[in-house]
C-alpha cells in the first residue's frame, strides 16, 4: 500500500483533511504494533560492535605503554570476542556518566560500576565481578583517625561517587557527619593529593588504595567504612537479551581465566619503589655480577652509562630475568612482545638479549624526542617514555607549555605529568589518559638507584645517552618507537 500525501505547499496552505490524518495515524500505530522491537543482543550483533562505557582508572581501563589494559578492559574484550564482536570503549568522566551512557542507550553495558542502592534501582546488573571496601585514607605522620566523627579536617571525595553515596547514607544515621565533594579530581588524583599533603583525608575503594600504595608508600589506611562494595556490569532495564548473554559468558568462563585477570591487576606485586639502600646493596653483590658485563657492553654499544641501564633493569625486575609484570610483560628489562619483534630479539626472556634490546630501545626513544630538550632533562624524559610511552610524555610537555612552563625542563614536565589522570586535561591531549604519577615515581626511583649504584660501584656520576641512531624519514611510519606512535 502506498500513502499519497498532499504536496508540502498544499499542507502549508490548507492542511490535510482531518479524516486523512486520523486514518494515517491509526495505520502507523498498527504498523508499529506489528513490528516488535529488535532485541538489544540482535542489534549489537548486527552492527558487529560491543560498546562498553567505563572510566579511566588502574582498576578499570587505561592506555599503558603496551596498549589498552585494565581488569574491565580484559574481561569485556573476552566477552566481545565470545560474541564475535569488536570492542569499543566509551570513556566516561565518572561512574555517574557511565550509568547515564547505559541508560540512554549510547553504551550497551557499563563496566566497573559500583552496585549501590541507587545504581541497582536504575540498572540491571550481573552478579558481582569483584568487591572492594571503602577506606578512609590519610598521610603517614598524622595521627591515625579512629572515627569519621573525630576528624580534624573534612575528607575530600569525588562527587557522584560510591563514596559520596555511602557518606550520605551514614549521615542519615548521624547528621553531624560532614565532608567535601569535588568534581575536579578523580579518586586516584585525590590519593595523590593526600600522599603529597595537599589534602588531609579521602575515602577510596580499597583496590585503588592498594595499587597506589606501591607508588606512594606514605599513604595509610585508617579504617574501612564498609565491609564490601560490589562491582559489576550494568545494563539498561527492560531488554534482558544482552545481559542474558553476559550471564551465560560469565557462567562459562573458566575460573582460572578470571582468576588470572584478577591477579594481573589486583594480585600481590613486588614493592619495587619501597626497596631501600640495604636491599639494593645486597642485590648489587648477589645479582648484579651475573649481568654487569651485559649492561656494560650494551651501554657502550648504544652510548649509555651502564649504571643508568642497570638502574632501569633494577626498577623493572630487581635484576630478575623471570620477573612478570602486572600486565604480563616478562623478562629482566620487561620488554613487550611487539617491541621484541621490532628489535628482532629471538628470546626476550634471555637476559643478554633483553638488556641489549632495552639499550637500543632507550637510545631510539632518546633520539625521537625533540632536539630542543637538553641533557640531563632529555634522559629523564626518555625514562618516562620507557614507562608510559613517548606520546604521553609529549602530551605532558604540551600541557606544560600551555600552562606557561618550559617543556624542555624535566622539573616542569614532571609537575604536569600527573594532570594526565584528570579528564579536564587529558581530554585535550592527543593520546589521552596516562598514569603520570607512576611515571614520576618511576623516573625518581631510577635516579635514586643510579646514584646508589654510582656510589656502590665507584666512578664519577655521569648520566648520558649519546650518539643516537638516525631514523630515516621513510622508516618512521613503520617504526613503533617513532614519535607519532600513541603506545610505546
Amino acid at each position: 500500500m502506498k500513502l499519497h500525501w498532499p504536496s508540502p505547499l498544499l499542507l502549508k496552505r490548507a492542511g490535510p483533511p482531518a479524516a486523512l490524518v486520523g486514518g494515517c495515524l491509526l495505520l502507523l500505530g498498527a504498523l508499529a504494533t506489528c513490528s516488535p522491537k529488535v532485541p538489544l543482543l540482535q542489534r549489537v550483533e548486527t552492527i558487529g560492535v560491543l560498546r562498553v562505557a567505563t572510566f579511566n582508572s588502574p582498576t578499570t581501563y587505561y592506555v599503558g605503554p603496551t596498549g589498552p589494559v585494565g581488569f574491565e578492559y580484559d574481561l569485556t574484550r573476552e566477552f566481545a570476542e565470545s560474541l564475535g564482536l569488536k570492542l569499543e570503549i566509551l570513556i566516561a568522566e565518572d561512574e555517574s556518566e557511565v550509568l547515564d551512557l547505559v541508560l540512554t542507550g549510547r553504551a550497551h553495558l557499563g563496566a566497573g560500576l559500583s552496585m549501590t542502592p541507587t545504581t541497582e534501582a536504575e540498572a540491571s546488573f550481573t552478579p558481582p565481578l569483584r568487591s572492594t571496601a571503602l577506606q578512609l585514607v590519610y598521610r603517614s605522620g598524622r595521627p591515625r583517625p579512629k572515627s569519621l566523627y573525630e576528624l580534624d579536617a573534612l575528607p575530600l571525595i569525588p562527587a557522584e561517587s560510591a563514596a559520596a553515596e555511602t557518606l550520605r547514607e551514614l549521615k542519615r544515621i548521624n547528621p553531624s557527619l560532614s565532608w567535601a565533594e569535588t568534581g575536579d579530581f578523580s579518586a586516584e588524583e585525590l590519593l595523590y593529593r593526600v600522599a603529597n599533603g595537599q589534602a588531609d583525608y579521602t575515602v577510596t575503594p580499597s583496590d585503588l588504595v592498594a595499587i597506589n600504595q606501591r607508588y606512594y608508600p606514605q599513604l595509610r589506611v585508617a579504617f574501612s567504612l564498609t565491609d564490601s562494595q560490589d562491582v559489576g556490569w550494568a545494563f539498561a532495564p527492560g531488554d534482558d537479551s544482552l545481559r542474558g548473554a553476559a550471564l551465560g559468558f560469565l557462567d562459562r568462563l573458566e575460573p582460572a581465566v578470571l582468576a588470572q585477570i584478577r591477579d594481573r591487576y589486583f594480585g600481590h606485586v613486588s614493592q619495587v619503589g619501597q626497596y631501600g639502600a640495604l636491599v639494593l646493596a645486597t642485590h648489587t653483590q648477589t645479582r648484579l655480577p651475573r649481568y654487569r658485563k651485559a649492561f656494560e657492553e650494551s651501554a657502550t654499544r648504544y652510548g649509555l652509562d651502564w649504571r643508568l641501564l642497570a638502574a632501569v633493569g633494577y626498577q623493572e625486575s630487581l635484576w630478575d630475568p623471570a620477573a612478570v609484570s602486572a600486565t604480563g610483560v616478562r623478562g629482566l628489562m620487561q620488554i613487550t612482545t611487539d617491541t621484541a619483534a621490532f628489535l628482532k630479539l629471538n628470546d626476550r626472556l634471555d637476559p643478554q638479549q633483553s638488556i641489549r634490546g632495552a639499550a637500543r630501545y632507550l637510545q631510539r626513544l632518546h633520539a625521537n624526542l625533540p632536539a630542543e630538550i637538553p641533557e640531563p632533562d632529555r634522559t629523564w624524559m626518555t625514562l618516562a617514555a620507557y614507562n608510559i610511552g613517548i606520546g604521553h610524555v609529549q602530551d605532558a610537555r604540551e600541557i606544560t607549555r600551555a600552562q606557561g612552563g618550559d617543556p624542555k625542563r624535566w622539573l616542569e614536565v614532571r609537575g604536569h605529568l600527573p594532570l594526565l589522570t584528570q579528564a579536564k586535561w587529558y581530554r585535550k591531549t592527543k593520546y589521552g589518559y596516562a598514569r603520570g604519577h607512576e611515571a614520576v615515581t618511576y623516573v625518581g626511583n631510577i635516579r635514586t638507584y643510579y646514584d646508589m649504584l654510582s656510589f656502590l660501584t665507584g666512578g664519577p656520576d655521569v648520566v648520558k645517552i649519546e650518539a643516537p641512531e638516525e631514523v630515516p624519514e621513510e622508516k618512521k611510519a613503520e617504526d613503533p618507537l617513532n614519535i607519532n606512535s600513541p603506545v610505546l
